[in-house]
C-alpha cells in the first residue's frame, strides 16, 4: 500500500475532512447524485484518514428516485480499495439514517459512538477511532456540530469531557469535522487541551461555490502539523456544499 512506503520514508500523516451532503445536491425533482464522483474525490484526497459528515447509510426514497444509488452504505462504497471503513447514525429520519464515518488505510482498533444531541431538532454525535499507524496508536474523533451557537459551545464542552475520559493524554490524538462555527470560540476552548490547528493560512471551506468561512476543521494534538490545503475548483464545488479541507502530520 502506497501510504505505508510513505510513511516509512518520511513520516506524514495525511488525514481531510469532509461534510458530503448526504452525496446528493439541491432539493425537489431536479436534484442530483454527486456519491459517485464524491468517490472519485474521496481517492484524489489520497489522504490516510478521511473524516465523513453527513454520510447515508440507507435513505429509501432516493433509493427510488435515483437509478445509480449505490447498493450499499456510502461509507463503504467511499472507502478506496485497501481501506477500512467505520460507520455510526447520528440521525434517524422518515426515510432513513445519516451519520460520521472514518475510512483509513491502517488497521482500525476500536470504535465507539457517543450522541451529542443538545435538542429534539437536531440529531449529532461523535465518532471515536483508535487506529494503528505503523505501530503507533492514533485516536481519531470525527464531529459535526450544531447550527445553533448554544448548542455548539455545550457539544464542544461535551467533546472535552469525553476525551478527558476516553483518550490518554499521552497518545496521538486528531478531532476533525463540521464544527458549524463563524468564530473562534471554539478553537479557544479545545486549545485548552492542547488541541491545535495549523493557523497559518485561512482555509475557507463553505459554500463551496464561493468559500467565505471555514466551517472545517481538524484539530490535533501529540502530532505536528506541516500543512493545510483546501482543493478547489469547479468539480469539487459542485459535489457538496463544503469543500474537503487536508492537513499534513509529521508524526
Amino acid at each position: 500500500m502506497g501510504h505505508n512506503e510513505l510513511m516509512d520514508k518520511n513520516g506524514v500523516f495525511r488525514v481531510a475532512t469532509w461534510n458530503i451532503h448526504k452525496g446528493v445536491r439541491g432539493v425537489g425533482p431536479t436534484r442530483r447524485l454527486e456519491i459517485l464522483d464524491i468517490g472519485h474525490g474521496v481517492e484524489q484526497l489520497d489522504a490516510d484518514v478521511i473524516c465523513l459528515q453527513e454520510v447515508r447509510k440507507l435513505h429509501r426514497r432516493e433509493e427510488q428516485h435515483f437509478t445509480r444509488w449505490p447498493a450499499m452504505p456510502q461509507a463503504d462504497f467511499l472507502a478506496p480499495e485497501g481501506y477500512e471503513a467505520v460507520y455510526r447514525t447520528n440521525a434517524y429520519t422518515k426515510h432513513g439514517e445519516h451519520g460520521n464515518a472514518l475510512l483509513s488505510c491502517w488497521p482500525v482498533l476500536t470504535h465507539q459512538h457517543e450522541d451529542m444531541s443538545d435538542h429534539r431538532f437536531e440529531q449529532r454525535g461523535l465518532l471515536h477511532v483508535e487506529i494503528d499507524v505503523d505501530g503507533h496508536p492514533v485516536h481519531v474523533i470525527v464531529v459535526h456540530l450544531g447550527l445553533i451557537p448554544g448548542s455548539r459551545v455545550r457539544q464542544t464542552e461535551q467533546l472535552r469531557r469525553y476525551i478527558a475520559r476516553e483518550v490518554n493524554p499521552s497518545l496521538p490524538l486528531v478531532v476533525a469535522g463540521d464544527f458549524n462555527d463563524w468564530g473562534d470560540t471554539l478553537r479557544r476552548a479545545l486549545r485548552h487541551d492542547g488541541l491545535l490547528e495549523l493557523e497559518s493560512t485561512r482555509n475557507p471551506t463553505f459554500p463551496s461555490r464561493l468559500p467565505l468561512v471555514q466551517l472545517d476543521h481538524i484539530y490535533a494534538r501529540g502530532l505536528t502539523a506541516i500543512s493545510a490545503q483546501v482543493p478547489r475548483g469547479r468539480a469539487w464545488a459542485r459535489m457538496s456544499d463544503h469543500l474537503p479541507l487536508v492537513t499534513e502530520f509529521q508524526l
